[in-house]
């Protein structure tokens, strides 16, 4: 009887941190995914529950990955995490692409991290992340659940005042766990700073004055080399040309 030999699939294992978030609240969630089979990985696409959708989620910086999130319209518009204009569409997926390069090595792990809320009223959330090797074809797909409590007493589910919570004593104090995600968003969906723009804007500024320098420079050099009318029509003389010198004008003295 003749044995057939069947390559081992190769696999890749994901952990979710934190594990356990509040319904209604916004997080930041991390994935660490580590690369277990033979071959380097090139992409990894995080695929949001159909549903379950999310208002909100924003992949956060990561070394060495681009990230890229696919939108959906939805049927009905969700609640955002601080209680503005109903989002009308949401992340269906985010994919991270490794940079060239850097792709994710047999036994390397990397840590992918996404800011995401208000979360379901739901005991669990399950999310899926699907794996492409370097080469481009199909790798692994895992999955990956976080755990969903109620929210605590005189926490507001969706953070619909701006980012602050009431007490039982009637005050209104801010909400770290909202102010945190608030921080995080802004860090995602960021633009360029004042500073950056600044900078930019000095620096042109420079190049363009060194550009007119270079121009001006070269005008007056071009009016130096163009000889004057005068002295093309006035034959040189001799003696206007060349001064007679003693013998002992530059003559060293002994």
């Amino acid at each position: 009887m003749i044995g057939v030999l069947v390559a081992a699939p190769a696999f890749a294992d994901v952990t979710v941190s934190p594990t356990t978030a509040a319904q209604g609240s916004g997080e930041n969630l991390t994935f660490h995914l580590t690369n277990t089979g033979t071959a380097p990985l090139g992409s990894v696409t995080l695929q949001i529950p159909d549903d379950t959708p999310v208002a909100e989620v924003y992949p956060l910086s990561v070394d060495d990955w681009a990230p890229k999130i696919v939108m959906k319209p939805l049927a009905t518009p969700l609640a955002t995490i601080h209680g503005g204009t109903p989002a009308t569409e949401s992340a269906k997926s985010i994919i991270w692409l490794a940079m060239p390069g850097r792709q994710l090595a047999p036994g390397k792990s990397a840590d992918l991290s996404i800011a995401i809320g208000p979360l379901p009223t739901l005991s669990t959330m399950r999310f899926t992340l699907a794996t492409t090797y370097a080469d481009g074809k199909p790798g692994p797909t895992m999955p990956a659940q976080l755990a969903l409590t109620p929210a605590a007493e005189g926490q507001t589910a969706t953070h619909a005042h701006g980012g602050t919570a009431t007490d039982t004593t009637g005050t209104t104090a801010e909400d770290p766990e909202s102010a945190a995600f608030a921080a995080a968003v802004a860090d995602a969906t960021r633009g360029p700073s004042l500073l950056s723009i600044g900078g930019w804007v000095i620096a042109a500024l420079v190049l363009l004055g060194g550009a007119v320098y270079f121009l001006r420079g070269r005008h007056r050099a071009n009016e130096e080399d163009e000889p004057d009318d005068e002295d093309e029509k006035a034959p040189a003389k001799a003696e206007d040309t060349k001064e007679p010198v003693s013998a002992g004008k530059w003559s060293l003295k002994p």
